[in-house]
């Protein structure tokens, strides 16, 4: 008799679960957008509207989905963003060099993200206490930096700004018979890179491993030889630089700073990454079920605001209806798996 096994299908883990939905929910989205409301989900190119508008949120997602995975959280994220917009803004305006702003930008992350790694790893202080102090913080040095708005008057960075990748294959004719090709802007490609990268860090490399051994049970973890509190230390480490470069791209995307840059981002990122299929718990998650929870996201203010209700309160009431949904149907799925098992 023949042994079958090794033509049994390995189960889908948790987090492959809810990626999964995630992703398909999405695509079913989009679909019906392109067939109900036609007009701009025709074009290729609304996707890539979409990317450009959302890189520094894929960005700080993905930081957040870390610290999430590790059963932490970060509501600083949006707020660093702000100060590492303003304060390089300043720097280049003073005659700064591009590489100095962005070494700038990188410390200012590195900072935040060490200083409360530090208080909750080593001091055990909660999460929420110690972001939120971070969050004011940063908000605060913001708004003394930023008296006014300011665009950022730099030739260099201004030419790096105008750089702009044209996919032909994509591109579509528009009625006066002009071909117009899908541009995509130099900062979703560095948001890309940071999903690939945080992607092999969570599936291949031991340190990945251990953010979801101390999200799924601190205990095992040290039973394990896994050290949790380092482990927890640079999962914020990687949060804070993540947001550095998440100010970085938001400023190459306005090219101006001001007090009310990324302003909500943080709630927007736990949004993103809730609806990715990243647990509050920890444990689960995944950087690319995080990705499509950002254009899960936008699609959705998309289709609030082709659909006529263009007052900013029907996008917060139908982002809060999609979260809720999602967790809703994360816990019905996860539930019922557990009582299958």
């Amino acid at each position: 008799m023949k042994n079958n096994n090794r033509y049994q299908r390995e189960p889908l883990t948790d987090t492959q679960l809810l990626m999964s939905i995630t992703i398909v929910i999405f695509v079913v989205m989009y679909l019906l957008a392109m067939i109900i409301l036609q007009g701009g989900f025709l074009h290729p190119q609304q996707i890539f509207d979409m990317l450009n508008d959302n890189a520094s949120l894929i960005i700080v997602s993905c930081g957040l989905t870390v610290v999430m995975i590790g059963a932490g959280i970060d509501i600083s994220v949006g707020a660093v963003t702000s100060l590492v917009v303003m304060s390089c803004v300043m720097y280049l305006n003073n005659g700064g060099s591009i590489a100095g702003s962005v070494f700038l930008a990188l410390c200012i992350g590195l900072a935040f993200g060490m200083m409360q790694g530090f208080l909750i790893s080593y001091l055990d202080i909660q999460p929420f206490i110690v972001t939120l102090a971070g969050m004011f913080l940063a908000r605060g040095m913001t708004t003394i930096l930023s008296v006014n708005p300011q665009k950022v008057e730099h030739e260099g960075f201004a030419a790096l700004r105008s750089i702009k990748i044209e996919i032909n294959a994509l591109g579509y004719t528009a009625p006066n018979g002009n071909f117009i090709p899908a541009r995509m802007e130099l900062g979703v490609v560095v948001a890309l890179l940071c999903i690939v990268f945080i992607f092999i860090l969570l599936k291949y490399i031991r340190l990945g491993r251990g953010f979801y051994a101390i999200g799924g049970n601190q205990q095992s973890a040290l039973m394990l030889g896994i050290n949790v509190k380092r482990t927890r230390f640079l999962s914020y480490i990687i949060s804070g630089v993540l947001s550095g470069i998440s100010g970085y791209v938001f400023m190459m995307h306005t090219g101006a700073g001001n007090a009310t840059n990324a302003a909500g981002m943080e709630m927007n990122a736990i949004a993103s990454s809730i609806i990715g299929g990243t647990l509050l718990t920890g444990g689960v998650g995944n950087v690319l079920g995080t990705f499509f929870g950002t254009l899960t996201l936008t699609t959705i203010k998309k289709i609030v605001v082709s659909s006529g209700l263009n007052d900013p309160w029907w996008q917060s009431i139908t982002t809060g209806g999609m979260l809720c949904f999602f967790i809703l149907l994360q816990s019905v799925v996860l539930n019922r798996r557990n009582r299958k098992k």
